[in-house]
């Protein structure tokens, strides 16, 4: 069945109110009970900041992500592409969990690896289901390509959008904002290019999912999505965007997340490997470059970076309507 609007009948309405209410009021009584029993944060050393999150509630990425996965499951999905989809997703938050748990945290690598691992099967994945949505859309041309090269680009994509969803996770409200933003702009996009309906459906159960966690991350937090939350919606952001059909609008529509943590990770490379340090001017994640050294408070560098990404979203949707 082929999501477009208008076409939504009453029966698929009630199932939409439903999955919204499930996967909001889930969330929000879950993270109620529970956020005694998640781990407390530790703060960050080298962050802007950092230290002011000490002690407040991590993790709480474990709640919202099985909620919204008993919200799919329940009103969605148990095709066999989506269990994998939600399988693959658990994994990634489960990863992000143990390590929010961790008296040390993990390192870079332990970590890149297990991100490349969970990025190479849902790539797998994606392939061997959308056989044809294989392909590299420039915009004015699109270009079908062999399964396996694009596996190894998938790779690579949600690789990168694990990585800087998870580094958008530096202000309260911030990652879960900036999300929401993209996936409005994917689902918008879905409704013009016909996007199956279950994945339509599970991009509202995710935004509501966030939704009910924002009420408790919102400035001054209580509680923090910390990797559990920030690694499964990189993961989410990715597969909604291949769902498009064009790989690339993660450019456009994803622009400010990608930003925001790739400008680090480059940073990185470059100081690590090729002994450059070409960016010492910049303080990463690009949010703490504009909190430090501009003086934006939390709210502005919040608002404003949405309002960018806002902008440049409905420009692209008027640009390939």
């Amino acid at each position: 069945m082929i999501y477009k609007l208008g076409t939504i009948v009453p029966n698929e309405k009630l199932v939409y109110v439903l999955l919204i209410l499930f996967s909001f009021i889930s969330v929000f009584a879950l993270l109620k009970i529970f956020r005694n029993k998640l781990p407390a944060d530790q703060g960050r050393d080298f962050a802007f900041n950092g230290k002011l999150s000490r002690g407040k509630a991590r993790g709480a990425g474990i709640i919202f992500i099985i909620c919204f996965i008993v919200t799919s499951l329940l009103f969605i999905s148990v095709a066999p592409e989506y269990l994998a989809y939600y399988a693959l997703i658990f994994a990634g938050m489960l990863s992000g969990y143990l390590d929010d748990r961790a008296d040390k945290p993990w390192g870079e690598y332990k970590k890149g690896i297990i991100d490349l691992v969970i990025s190479f099967l849902l790539a797998l994945t994606f392939a061997n289901f959308n056989p044809g949505l294989l392909k590299i859309d420039l915009f004015f041309a699109d270009f079908n390509i062999n399964k396996w090269i694009f596996i190894a680009i998938s790779t690579i994509f949600f690789w990168l959008m694990i990585n800087a969803t998870n580094c958008t996770d530096g202000i309260d409200g911030f990652c879960g904002s900036l999300s929401i933003n993209s996936l409005l702009a994917i689902i918008a996009i879905g409704l013009m290019s016909g996007m199956d309906e279950v994945h339509a459906k599970t991009i509202v159960a995710m935004i509501f999912a966030i939704v009910a966690y924002l009420w408790f991350n919102a400035e001054p937090s209580t509680i923090l999505m910390g990797d559990a939350g920030s690694r499964a919606i990189g993961l989410f952001l990715g597969l909604s965007i291949l769902k498009t059909g064009n790989m690339l609008l993660a450019i456009p529509i994803c622009f400010l997340i990608l930003l925001d943590g790739l400008v680090g990770i480059f940073k990185i490379i470059l100081i690590r490997f090729l002994k450059i340090n070409a960016l010492k001017n910049i303080r990463t994640p690009l949010h703490d470059h504009f909190r430090k050294n501009k003086g934006w408070s939390n709210t502005q560098v919040i608002f404003r970076f949405n309002m960018i990404q806002a902008v440049i979203s409905v420009l692209v949707i008027i640009l390939i309507k």
